[in-house]
């Protein structure tokens, strides 16, 4: 009782950290989204148009690969947070990188800016995305009840930010409704206002976390020794160096072009969190009861992966089927297509307040493992319904509006079954000794998810929508059907974490 009573509620009942982390989680994903909703069509519109002049093709998956990237850097941001700078600096100095990769894309220099601006963000979200997480997970004890209810607040903080982003970002880019770059579209503009969300969101950060953080994630969870530093510069001087041979060898061939570099890179997404598991389960620092929650954690990472894989197609292959297939007025209202990405965070908005209620009062609610096989199936459901548009009117002319609408409604659904249930049975499971890097490999899901996407955007085209929409639906559906057979035995070797 008196736990209870001297718990932090200062912030709607939550702790009062989370005001802060709320604010700076808003700000970069504004800045992020922002500049998501306008990316792909930057690089495949003509160059008249203010584009790249890309091909559709090759500009789609580097949207996919760019998005791997960005959550497979996690995996690097979680181990420096660990072990070197603690959360705390880790999340600021990520967003300095996102700010000035944001800049990069607002100068008007071609494709040498696009591809400064892709490694200045993905290096500056792994080192903020799973610390901000983890930093979550440290606002409570393991047994406040409250940690999934402030995970949801905190994905839905993330979805406001989100949500914005789409209309105000590519409103930039048209001149602010005031027609000021004439017919074509100026893109860095867009560009330039998700540098100023991002901007935003360091100065909350900043002054905010002096306040209200204490010494959350001031320091390393597993300081780095002098032993263990030298191992590490051995092992960073190995890859860098395989890394020269491998691009060196492309070089000689005549095969270093973009394509091979996105299979290179598809690869290494799908074998890094399978290294990550093997060093987890034999790590002499993991206790027995943790290998048992990390050999738990193997199929929901999998699940997810697919899932985020549905999910993150947003930005790729429902944002070519909304400029190419989709009606973009509703009477005298006409909009962009870009502004259909903010019905993900739409929609995330409007179902969280359920889903928070729903977790804190259903008592004979799903096990995660079972919330995950839900979510499969539904996530599976979402692009079977896109197929049926084209089954029922053919696939050369436009289609209402409302496909899509249904499409992200379905799926966000999905996501509040997988998302914030994921990031928080991850804080969980998580060994002492692996605590943000177990969060960075929760966000390697959608590295993974995204990496296998750009290889299988290439075979998407208006003609064959019906049959790859079917494909990737039954995928998802299958899996979770699988995963329905396994719940049980997840849940036992889980240990005693709900």
């Amino acid at each position: 009782m008196n736990r209870e009573k001297n718990l932090d509620t200062a912030f709607f009942r939550q702790p009062l950290g989370m005001s802060t982390l709320f604010m700076t989680e808003i700000w970069e994903r504004f800045s992020y989204y922002g500049m998501r909703a306008i990316l792909l069509f930057y690089m495949y519109y003509s160059v008249s148009e203010g584009g790249l002049g890309m091909d559709q093709v090759t500009a789609t998956s580097i949207m996919s690969i760019y998005g791997s990237l960005v959550y497979m850097s996690g995996a690097i941001g979680g181990w420096i947070s660990d072990r070197i700078w603690g959360s705390r600096r880790t999340v600021f100095l990520g967003g300095v990188l996102i700010m000035f990769g944001h800049i990069a894309l607002s100068l008007p220099f071609g494709i040498p800016s696009l591809y400064a601006s892709i490694a200045l963000i993905v290096i500056g979200t792994g080192l903020m995305k799973p610390n901000i997480s983890s930093m979550v997970g440290d606002l409570y004890s393991e047994e406040d009840k409250r940690r999934d209810a402030g995970f949801s607040m905190f994905v839905f903080a993330a979805n406001f930010g989100a949500a914005v982003a789409p209309w105000a970002v590519p409103w930039a880019s048209n001149g602010f409704g005031l027609h000021l770059f004439g017919a074509h579209q100026n893109f860095h503009a867009g560009f330039s206002l998700a540098a100023i969300g991002m901007f935003f969101g360091l100065l909350q950060y900043y002054f905010g976390g002096r306040k209200t953080l204490s010494k959350i994630g001031l320091y390393p969870s597993d300081p780095l020794d002098k032993e263990s530093g030298r191992r590490v510069a051995k092992w960073v001087t190995i890859i860098i160096v395989i890394l020269i041979v491998i691009f060196g060898g492309m070089a000689m061939l005549g095969q270093l072009n973009i394509t091979n570099i996105i299979n290179l890179i598809t690869v290494i997404a799908i074998a890094l969190p399978i290294g990550y598991f093997i060093m987890m389960i034999s790590s002499k620092k993991v206790t027995k009861v943790e290998r048992s929650r990390v050999i738990a954690y193997i199929p929901l990472f999998y699940a997810a992966a697919i899932f985020w894989g549905i999910e993150e197609s947003g930005s790729t292959i429902l944002a070519l089927f909304a400029a190419q297939r989709t009606i973009l007025h509703v009477g005298g209202w006409h909009f962009a297509a870009a502004n259909f990405q903010t019905l993900n965070p739409l929609f995330i908005m409007l179902l969280t307040p359920f889903f928070v209620w729903l977790w804190d009062h259903w008592k004979g609610q799903p096990s995660a493992p079972g919330r995950f096989t839900i979510g499969m199936v539904v996530a599976g459901l979402s692009y079977v319904w896109m197929a049926i548009p084209g089954i029922l009117f053919g696939t050369s002319g436009k289609v209402s509006p409302l496909w899509l609408v249904g499409s992200w409604f379905i799926v966000e659904i999905a996501e509040m079954l997988i998302s914030p249930v994921g990031s928080s049975i991850t804080t969980k499971l998580a060994p002492q000794a692996f605590k943000s890097q177990m969060m960075s490999l929760w966000f390697m899901t959608d590295a993974v998810g995204q990496a296998i996407n750009a290889q299988i955007v290439k075979f998407y085209s208006t003609a064959n929508e019906v049959p790859y929409f079917f494909a990737v639906g039954l995928v998802s559906i299958l899996f979770g059907v699988v995963l329905a057979f396994f719940v049980k035995r997840i849940h036992a070797l889980m240990q005693g974490v709900d």
